[in-house]
């Protein structure tokens, strides 16, 4: 069996960005459906809650040095099946191309993030159970 290319970023970021992700895809559609008049206030404090989320992870992701940057942008299109881990360099290789001042705002933007990362991880034989913190 084919070695599993080395990472910049550690799984344990990833998987921390993808917890973000998916917090921050969350808050805003519960009770979207709802009729009373004290929704807006509690629809405001979500919307609140959703940009402060993606606030932190959009920081997080700018306090990234260049090659995890790099990296997460290459896992979030293994995991969206751009490609797969025999073609891992080209990958890495166009996300470095693209890599600008934007990558944040790019990365936490796109739908499906969360999901994507996580995919990207299983492909490294990685499961999301193994960073997560016993209750």
């Amino acid at each position: 069996m084919r070695k599993a290319p080395d990472l910049s970023i550690s799984p344990e970021k990833v998987f921390f960005i993808a917890t973000k992700s998916r917090q921050s895809d969350g808050t805003a559609d519960l009770n979207a459906n709802s009729g009373s008049a004290d929704d807006d206030a509690v629809h405001g404090s979500r919307d609140r809650s959703r940009t402060a989320d993606r606030s932190e992870l959009s920081g997080f992701i700018q306090d990234l040095n260049v090659d995890e940057q790099i990296d997460l942008v290459a896992m979030m299109w293994l995991g969206r099946g751009d490609g797969d881990l025999d073609n891992w360099n080209d990958l890495r290789s166009e996300a470095s191309r693209a890599h600008n001042n934007r990558t944040a705002s790019y990365l936490v933007e796109t739908p499906m993030l969360a999901d994507y990362l996580e995919e990207a991880l299983s492909q490294f034989g990685m499961s999301p159970e193994e960073f997560e913190e016993p209750l």
